[in-house]
């Protein structure tokens, strides 16, 4: 527990990033017209491929013999690439909405 507490004071600056994060992004996203929720939310799904390019650099980093990290990190790229493919779908689907049919 004290471990705990002396990283906490160690690091206090980023809990308050953190939290400050958090409230900036509620008021954010709190404040965004109902219409544009789904095209940002598909940018945003797209954007998630930062997410698979970390997960990739840290199971090139573990440890062949570390079975529980490198079951997680292929977890994260499967998920991440499912949001990926997942916001170019959406995208796609909204950029045809706007096409002139024949």
């Amino acid at each position: 527990m004290e471990q705990i507490l002396i990283f906490i004071e160690q690091h206090i600056e980023m809990f308050y990033f953190v939290i400050l994060s958090v409230f900036v992004g509620v008021e954010v996203i709190g404040h965004v017209p109902a219409v544009l929720h789904t095209p940002l939310m598909s940018g945003a799904n797209a954007i998630h491929g930062v997410v698979i390019v970390g997960a990739i650099h840290v199971m090139l980093n573990l440890q062949a013999s570390n079975y529980i990290l490198l079951i997680l990190g292929t977890l994260a790229v499967l998920l991440g690439t499912l949001n990926v493919v997942g916001g170019f779908v959406v995208t796609d689907r909204m950029l045809e909405m706007f096409k002139k049919k024949n």
